[in-house]
C-alpha cells in the first residue's frame, strides 16, 4: 500500500460501490458497544485511540473485523467515519490526531472507528482499500467514500461538515449514544451545561425503525408525531428525510441523473434526479434542476414540483445558504 492519493471532495456519494453487507450480516460476538471507552491500540506504533472522557462515552473506537457489524448497524442513526491506518504508516500517524481531535470537537455528531489494515483485513477488503491512509464513512449502512491521503485538518473539517448534511439529507441524525448531547441520554453535557431533554416516543420508535431499515414504520411513527403536535419541526423535518428515501428506493442514481439529462422536460424524471443529487449531498444542483422544470411547466406539474421543492427545501435545512438562494430563485421563476 503506498500513501497520499485522492483529494477531499465538496460533494459526496452516498451509493457507494462497496457492499458491506457481509461485514453488517456477521454472527456477533460481544463487540464494544459504541458507549465503551476505546481499546489500546496494539504495540502503541500507531496513533492512539482518545479516551472516554470523564461521564462521558467515547466518540473514537478501535475497531476489529468481529465488531465491525455493530457500527454498520449503528450508522442508521449516527454517521460513522472510518480511518483505515497501518503501524508502519507514517502519513496514517499524521491524519489519525486530526481526526481524533476533530472527532472530540464534533462532540458525538460522528463516531470515528478506526481500524488497523494488517489486523483487520476483512474490513479492508471490504472497503477495497488500495492505499492509507483511507478515510470512508458508512451512513445507514451505505458506505461513502470521503478520502485517501494525510490531508491538512481544515480539508478534513471541510469534508466532515459535507457529511453531515449529506447523512441529515438521510434521516442520519443521531449523536454517538453516551457523549456530550447524544441521543436520548438525559445527561448534563461536558461542560455541565442543562441536560439533554428525552427523545420524544414516537421519535424514538421512528428511529428505531430506521436502524431495522424499515422505512415505512418510520414514516408512519413522524406522520403520528405530526398528528400530535403539527409543528414538530424535527418530525417533520424526519419524515421529509424518510420519504426522500422511500422514493429513490430501489434505483439507482447514476441511471437516474442521466435519464432527466437526456430528457430535461420530463418532470418524472427531473424528480427522481433531484432527490437523488440532494442524497448525495449536491442540493444546489437538484434546486437548480427543479427549478428549471418550473420554468416550462404550468398546472399540475408546476404545483407538483414547487411542492416537491418546499420539501427538499426542508430536508436540507432552512439555514442553508443553497435553500436561501433556491427560494429566491423559485419566486422569481413563479411570479
Amino acid at each position: 500500500m503506498s500513501t497520499p492519493a485522492s483529494r477531499p471532495g465538496p460533494r459526496l456519494n452516498l451509493r457507494g460501490a462497496v457492499d458491506l453487507s457481509g461485514l453488517a450480516n456477521r454472527p456477533q460476538r460481544p463487540a464494544a458497544p459504541p458507549s465503551a471507552p476505546a481499546a489500546p491500540v496494539g504495540d502503541g506504533a500507531a496513533p492512539p485511540a482518545e479516551q472516554a472522557p470523564a461521564g462521558g462515552a467515547s466518540v473514537v473506537l478501535d475497531v476489529t473485523d468481529a465488531e465491525f457489524s455493530s457500527l454498520v448497524q449503528l450508522s442508521a442513526q449516527v454517521p460513522v467515519v472510518v480511518d483505515l491506518w497501518a503501524t508502519w504508516c507514517g502519513p496514517c500517524k499524521q491524519l489519525s490526531p486530526v481526526l481524533e481531535r476533530l472527532a472530540e470537537e464534533y462532540a458525538g455528531a460522528f463516531l470515528l472507528a478506526k481500524v488497523d489494515v494488517d489486523a483487520n483485513p476483512q474490513i479492508a477488503a471490504a472497503f477495497q482499500v488500495q492505499s492509507i491512509p483511507t478515510v470512508v464513512a458508512v451512513l445507514a449502512g451505505q458506505p461513502v467514500p470521503l478520502f485517501q491521503g494525510a490531508y491538512p485538518e481544515p480539508q478534513v473539517r471541510q469534508v466532515l461538515d459535507e457529511l453531515l448534511k449529506v447523512a441529515a439529507a438521510n434521516g442520519v441524525t443521531g449523536r454517538v449514544p453516551g457523549a456530550a448531547g447524544g441521543i436520548g441520554e438525559g445527561e448534563a453535557g461536558a461542560d455541565g451545561g442543562p441536560a439533554e431533554p428525552p427523545v420524544p416516543p414516537l421519535h424514538a420508535e421512528a428511529r428505531e425503525a430506521i436502524t431495522r431499515g424499515d422505512l415505512d414504520a418510520a414514516a408512519d411513527a413522524y406522520r403520528r408525531a405530526l398528528a400530535e403536535a403539527p409543528a414538530d419541526a424535527e418530525a417533520a423535518v424526519g419524515l421529509a428525510s424518510i420519504e426522500l428515501r422511500r422514493r429513490t428506493r430501489g434505483t439507482q442514481a447514476p441511471q437516474a441523473v442521466r435519464a432527466a439529462d437526456d430528457a430535461p422536460a420530463d418532470v418524472q424524471a427531473g424528480l427522481l434526479a433531484a432527490d437523488h443529487q440532494v442524497l448525495a449531498g449536491d442540493a444546489e444542483g437538484a434546486f437548480a434542476r427543479l427549478v428549471a422544470l418550473v420554468r416550462t411547466t404550468h398546472g399540475d406539474e408546476r404545483d407538483a414540483l414547487r411542492a416537491r421543492l418546499v420539501e427538499l427545501f426542508e430536508v436540507v435545512g432552512a439555514d442553508d445558504p443553497r435553500v436561501a438562494t433556491a427560494r429566491r430563485t423559485l419566486a422569481a421563476a413563479l411570479y
